[in-house]
C-alpha cells in the first residue's frame, strides 16, 4: 500500500525526504547503528513510536520489514502555534475542533467532512490514541482533511491550556452536566471537545475545560455516534453566529 513502508533504509530516507509520517512501529529489541540513526532523526522529527513484538510486524507484512514499519500520511500535520494566530490575522472568530481520542477511521472521516461544512478553522488531535489519518480517513472526509488544517499535539490538556490563554472559550461534549448546548454561548472563540466512542472524553481535559455542555435525549438508547452528535455541536455553534 501506498501509505505504508518499511525497512531501515526506507523508513530513513522517507523520513528525510520530508515525508509526514503518522505512526512508527519498531521491533521490540532492536539494535545496530541504522537503527539509532533511525531512532534519533525519528526523534528529532517528533515522529510517534510504537514499541511492537515482530509478530506484530510479521502480520503487517510477509516481506523483510527489518524490524521497521511506517505509515505516511496523505496530508501534512500543523502546529496550532503557528495556526491560531493566523486565524485571528485573517479576522475570523474561531472554531476549532478537538478529537480527544477519536479512534475510527470513519469516525474521523466523516467528523472531519462536518468539520468542513461548518467552517471549522483547525482540528486537533492527539499523537497517541487517535485515528491513523490515512487514504480511508481521506476518502469518508470526501477531500475535507485536504481543506482543513489537522494539528498533532502531544498533550491535549497543555494545548487546551495555550488556547484558553490564547482567548479560546473550551467546551467539552459530556453527560456529565444540567446544561445543554443551547445553554453555551458560541459566539465566542470557541473550541468543541468531542471525546472517544468508548468513553467520551477524558475526565483530564473535563476538569480544566471552561464548559460542559450534552445534547437533550430522549430516547431509549441515550447516547449518538460520535459524528453525528458532533454535527449537532458544530451547527448550534453556526446557528448562534448567523
Amino acid at each position: 500500500m501506498k501509505d505504508r513502508i518499511f525497512g531501515l533504509r526506507p523508513v530513513l530516507e522517507a523520513i528525510e525526504a520530508g515525508k509526514t509520517i503518522d505512526k512508527l512501529m519498531i521491533q521490540k529489541g532492536l539494535q545496530g547503528d541504522l537503527y539509532h540513526e533511525l531512532l534519533d532523526k525519528a526523534t528529532e522529527y517528533g515522529i510517534p513510536m510504537q514499541q511492537v513484538p515482530i509478530q506484530k510486524l510479521n502480520r503487517l507484512t510477509g516481506k523483510n520489514h527489518q524490524g521497521v514499519f511506517a505509515f505516511i500520511s496523505p496530508i501534512d500535520f500543523y502546529k496550532i502555534e503557528n495556526v491560531l494566530p493566523s486565524i485571528y490575522e485573517a479576522g475570523k472568530n474561531p472554531l476549532i475542533l478537538i478529537l480527544d481520542r477519536v479512534s475510527d477511521v470513519r469516525n474521523f472521516g466523516a467528523i472531519a467532512r462536518t468539520a468542513e461544512c461548518t467552517g471549522v478553522d483547525v482540528i486537533i488531535i492527539p499523537e497517541k490514541g487517535s485515528a491513523s489519518v490515512n487514504e480511508d480517513a481521506i476518502k469518508t472526509s470526501a477531500g475535507a482533511l485536504y481543506q482543513i488544517p489537522v494539528c498533532k499535539v502531544k498533550s491535549l490538556k497543555e494545548t487546551i491550556k495555550f488556547l484558553q490563554l490564547s482567548g479560546i472559550s473550551i467546551t467539552c461534549a459530556s453527560e456529565k452536566t444540567s446544561d445543554t448546548i443551547y445553554d453555551m454561548d458560541f459566539s465566542l472563540p470557541t473550541a468543541i471537545v468531542m471525546g472517544s466512542e468508548d468513553d467520551g472524553v477524558s475526565n483530564e481535559l473535563i476538569r480544566i475545560s471552561d464548559n460542559l455542555a450534552k445534547l437533550p435525549m430522549y430516547g431509549e438508547i441515550g447516547s449518538l455516534n460520535v459524528s453525528v452528535a458532533c454535527g449537532a455541536f458544530l451547527y448550534e455553534v453556526i446557528r448562534q453566529r448567523l
